[in-house]
């Protein structure tokens, strides 16, 4: 250490203790006083802060109790329109699934159709054609298969 380092701690205790000297010698009461009063101060703040949080937890539990109905009100407003939304959901799904049987229904009549006129002509043959060898037709159920994506 260089000699202004050891010097400026020596002034700072030599000063602190110099303050502690004149503390005791000028305080207009005595250390019993002091600490007593100290005391007072610190609980009085102390009953000050619990007061303040009192009344800050009595307003925020008030806007609480205030406000809840609020979210209850909306909360089984969105609950009724979910049902609705649902109710509404299975009404459509039972509504295409059946759309669905129908359309199928209508074009497994118009296969069996086609096929009837296909082996109808193919018994009376043309007079310049061949007579088909063979003719197949595939009725393929809908159900049954499911599309590749």
């Amino acid at each position: 250490m260089n000699k202004k380092t050891v010097g400026f701690i020596f002034g700072s205790i030599v000063g602190a203790a110099a303050g502690v000297v004149a503390g005791v010698m000028l305080a207009p009461r005595s250390g019993a006083e002091s600490r007593a009063m100290a005391a007072d101060a610190m609980n009085d703040a102390w009953d000050s802060a619990v007061d303040t949080y009192e009344r800050g937890a009595g307003v925020v539990t008030d806007k609480f109790s205030s406000v809840r109905p609020v979210v209850d009100a909306k909360t089984d407003e969105l609950r009724a329109k979910v049902d609705l939304a649902r109710e509404r959901m299975d009404q459509l799904r039972e509504s295409l699934s059946d759309a669905v049987a129908d359309a199928s229904a209508q074009v497994q009549d118009a296969v069996t159709s086609v096929a009837d006129r296909v082996s109808a002509m193919t018994d009376a043959p043309v007079a310049d054609e061949k007579p088909a060898d063979a003719v197949h037709v595939e009725v393929v159920d809908v159900d049954d298969e499911t599309p590749e994506a």
